[in-house]
């Protein structure tokens, strides 16, 4: 079975099940409700509070079993599926196209486990599976992929990502990549949302959460003093100007440059993005799971020419 998987500093996405945070709790104890499995005689319970943003998602196995969820989740629209069988998966995952040449080889090797058979217990059953085969893939060109025949005939495109705690972005000329021209910012969401919560408790001694700072991005500003929705759209304004001129300190030009915003943060800071003068011809997508979409495209595309 293909079942891709995206690794998001903020959240899980799959190509098919709703996305959920990157973040669990380990119990000794058995967790309730179906964002909870047994694995390993360990009990974990999907949380909220996301995992701090790293690097290398392979310095402890918090992300392995964060995919063990997301394969569960897919699994689930298979009602059937026998406790008995042994379920071989193919896993097609992501990097930032700045790590990906370091990392890849090493993130292959972490998520495929030895092709072990995992036996994985959940409140709707018992699933066994192996992890056959994995193949890494850089984001922003398997987004790109989802919308390419757009692309192809362009001179140059630059997908932006905006995820939670980076910003990656990488040049297309006529829908190739150009993997010299890519970089991973650290200026994601997660930055602007420390912004706003730290400047807001200081003016105002007013404590937001990241939901709080989602919640006004998106308009629902009646649950807040005007003074604080004011504030927070400021700060939300200065970080989308800030991030286009970073990309344009290293020699890219958005108006010149045909820009495809990518991932949750676009789609959080759209209305904002597109009052930027910085801003020739754009497009965004939309959809918040297109990288993992781009790997399941790119690895049946890399399948099938063997």
């Amino acid at each position: 079975m293909l079942i891709a998987v995206d690794h998001g500093n903020k959240q899980i996405k799959t190509v098919h099940a709703p996305p959920f945070t990157s973040g669990l709790i380990q119990s000794d104890t058995p967790g309730f409700g179906t964002d909870a499995l047994a694995y390993r005689g360990k009990y974990y319970t999907l949380t909220d509070q996301r995992i701090p943003y790293r690097r290398d998602k392979t310095e402890d196995e918090r992300f392995f079993i964060l995919t063990l969820f997301a394969i569960v989740k897919e699994l689930k629209k298979y009602p059937q599926i026998a406790p008995e069988d042994v379920l071989q998966i193919n896993l097609p995952i992501g990097l930032p196209p700045k790590h990906f040449a370091d990392l890849c080889e090493k993130y292959e090797c972490y998520f495929k486990g030895e092709n072990k058979v995992h036996e994985i217990i959940t409140e709707g059953g018992t699933y066994h599976v192996a992890i056959h085969d994995v193949m890494a893939f850089p984001q922003d060109y398997a987004a790109m992929m989802t919308v390419i025949d757009k692309l192809q005939d362009i001179p140059k495109s630059i997908g932006i990502d905006i995820g939670g705690f980076t910003t990656d972005y990488l040049l297309m000329r006529k829908g190739m990549p150009d993997m010299e021209s890519c970089d991973s910012l650290e200026r994601g969401v997660i930055t602007m949302y420390n912004q706003v919560i730290s400047g807001v408790n200081s003016e105002y001694d007013i404590l937001l959460e990241e939901c709080d700072v989602d919640s006004i991005l998106k308009g629902n500003t009646e649950f807040y003093e005007s003074a604080v929705v004011k504030m927070t759209e400021g700060i939300a304004q200065d970080f989308v100007t800030d991030l286009l001129s970073s990309i344009r300190e290293r020699g890219i030009d958005t108006r010149s440059t045909y820009t495809v915003f990518i991932g949750g943060g676009a789609a959080l800071l759209k209305k904002l993005i597109e009052k930027s003068e910085r801003l020739g011809k754009y497009m965004f997508i939309e959809d918040i799971c297109a990288n993992a979409k781009g790997y399941d495209k790119l690895y049946q595309m890399m399948t099938a020419e063997e």
